[in-house]
């Protein structure tokens, strides 16, 4: 019985997310109304919205990896959520939102970054993206750490970027809650 379970659940997950093969690009103007653009005016996250990047903004506010080949230095000023994203991903797509609603959360604490996989493929290349959604956790200090997909539900994706966020971004201790994916 416990094999069944975990074969359904694996196959539930592989579902929930999305090759990044070609497709054809769906037009979503609400996620790229929700989305601020990183050009305009320098937006930062106390607007509470997610920051659209180009390869450019990303050299200069995440990581310059054509500066530094050998090694990690994080550029910014506070700690980062990346979304790896294409329009035409469903469970991209049902993340959005949900991103956003943190981005008002964290408003101050986290900067909630968006790359759009296929304008931005080189950036997609140099961390290996080949199943999306794909988020980065960029902490102040040390190393990344890299999520694929997300949950059943709304809700227990938001608990899962909470955590994530609250552990590997801002240090703090939670308690992990069991629950059924």
């Amino acid at each position: 019985m416990k094999k069944i379970a975990f074969s359904i659940t694996a196959i539930a997950l592989l579902l929930l997310s999305c090759s990044s093969g070609s497709a054809s690009s769906l037009e979503n103007p609400e996620l790229e109304a929700s989305v601020v653009k990183a050009e305009a005016n320098e937006p930062t996250q106390e607007s509470g919205k997610t920051i659209m990047l180009s390869k450019q903004d990303f050299l200069e506010k995440v990581m310059n990896y054509e500066k530094n080949q050998s090694e990690w230095v994080y550029e910014g000023d506070k700690p980062a959520l990346i979304d790896f994203y294409a329009d035409w991903c469903g469970p991209c797509r049902q993340a959005a939102p949900v991103l956003e609603e943190l981005a008002k959360e964290y408003e101050g604490q986290i900067y909630i970054y968006k790359i759009d996989t296929e304008k931005e493929k080189e950036l997609a290349a140099v961390f290996g993206i080949r199943s999306i959604p794909a988020f980065l956790f960029v902490p102040q200090e040390g190393r990344p750490t890299m999520s694929n997909g997300i949950a059943q539900t709304p809700e227990a994706t938001k608990a899962m970027f909470k955590q994530m966020i609250d552990e590997l971004l801002l240090g703090k201790e939670t308690t992990a809650t069991n629950q059924d994916s």
